[in-house]
């Protein structure tokens, strides 16, 4: 007896012992949505396309939600550093900044988020964090995008009138927010914003934009704006209001267009670098990348509601 407890004890050490090196990643996700869901899609077949497949056993994927909370989001980020996770795949600004206010050591890559800058997570050299890697996006695209709507929408005689809300609490939205007022005034377009706290109050205050005459309504990059984006949609189409966007991801849920990234190719960008340091074990190479997949998609079955000619270039885009 003692013989066959001593076999299963060096069986399960050495079980342990083969689990310990595999790799594990924590991925968290700051809220349930379709559109950054394409980010972890793209993360985890990047990782595959490198040789890393929990299917094979060589990886494991911690994966955690926090469903736009808070206090939850800096629970799973705490679980990842307690179980000393290899890395940390944070989706979103929100995942990505928490991570950062937690963990100097452990390498996080990042997805669907604003550059170190925006999210003002720079040092007092002007240095982003040693752990931050991934991938970013500036801001500089939303005025392409923003730019659109004089090209489609003509009104007669008054300005254009186009409506935002947007997430005080997001440091990507209220930059955005302030870049957009500016391109507003320059261009002759009336700019309607109004601030929103949670995706819960979208639909409020999304009623609230419609009641002051908008011409069309802009999403811009804000996690608020994505989690609501169906009851947007909705409210949009009865007030007969186009949606235009920097997102290429909310065309297929009903946007007008968008000149935007191509959110599973950013996560899958991401993924690529996160695969590079799992196969060196070292950050050595490594440091947070731009976005490189930008593009100009429209929804056919909106530009046909809408009876709006699309300039070329644009590829058409369906759910």
């Amino acid at each position: 007896m003692k013989k066959y407890l001593l076999i299963i004890l060096v069986v399960l050490s050495a079980c342990n012992q083969k689990k310990s090196n595999v790799p594990v990643v924590g991925f968290v996700d700051a809220f349930q949505d379709n559109t950054i869901e394409q980010a972890k899609i793209g993360f985890i077949d990047a990782l595959k396309k490198n040789g890393f497949d929990e299917q094979k056993g060589n990886i494991k994927i911690t994966y955690r939600n926090a469903q736009g909370s808070i206090p939850t989001l800096t629970q799973i980020i705490n679980y990842f550093i307690s179980e000393k996770v290899t890395l940390i795949a944070a989706n979103a600004s929100l995942t990505t900044i928490t991570a950062i206010q937690k963990t100097k050591f452990i390498p996080i890559f990042m997805m669907v988020a604003p550059t170190p800058a925006l999210m003002k997570v720079l040092n007092d050299k002007g240095e982003s964090p040693a752990n931050l890697f991934g991938v970013a996006e500036d801001l500089g695209y939303i005025d392409t995008s923003f730019l659109l709507i004089p090209t489609i929408i003509k009104p007669k005689g008054a300005p254009i009138r186009v409506g935002m809300i947007f997430n005080q609490a997001e440091p990507q939205s209220a930059e955005a927010i302030q870049r957009i007022e500016q391109l507003a005034k320059k261009n002759n377009i009336t700019l309607v914003s109004l601030p929103v706290n949670n995706s819960s109050d979208a639909p409020l205050v999304t009623a609230a934009l419609l009641n002051k005459n908008i011409d069309a309504f802009f999403a811009n990059p804000d996690n608020t704006v994505f989690a609501s984006f169906e009851s947007i949609v909705k409210l949009c189409n009865q007030s007969k209001v186009p949606i235009f966007t920097s997102e290429a991801g909310l065309v297929a849920r009903g946007a007008l267009v968008a000149y935007g990234a191509d959110i599973y190719q950013w996560g899958y960008q991401a993924g690529g670098q996160a695969a590079l340091y799992l196969k060196s074990g070292n950050t050595n190479n490594l440091k947070w990348e731009m976005v490189k997949t930008r593009k100009k998609v429209f929804n056919p079955a909106v530009a046909k509601k809408y009876a709006l000619t699309i300039p070329s270039g644009f590829e058409p885009i369906t759910p």
